[in-house]
């Protein structure tokens, strides 16, 4: 798998606390657009399960499990 097969991509399940606790998820890049035209679920790298329904702006929050994968696979 190559860097550019991932984006970011929001949890963007409701919490107690509002948006405070929102954060990005990194998920196949390939599975984007079929999650937000259809609404079918996608898996972030961490393993959470969400539908694509926002796009992340420059310095929003990442998920730090996702983060540490993701710079895993940089590596290899």
């Amino acid at each position: 798998m190559s860097s550019s097969d991932i984006l970011e991509r929001p949890d963007t399940r409701e919490s107690d606390t509002g948006r405070a606790n929102e954060v990005f998820h990194y998920v196949r890049k390939n599975k984007i657009a079929e999650s937000a035209v259809m609404g079918t679920m996608v898996e972030a790298l961490c393993g959470e399960v969400f539908p694509v329904t926002k796009t992340p702006k420059p310095g929003s929050p990442v998920c730090p499990a996702c983060k540490e994968i993701y710079e895993q696979l940089k590596k290899e």
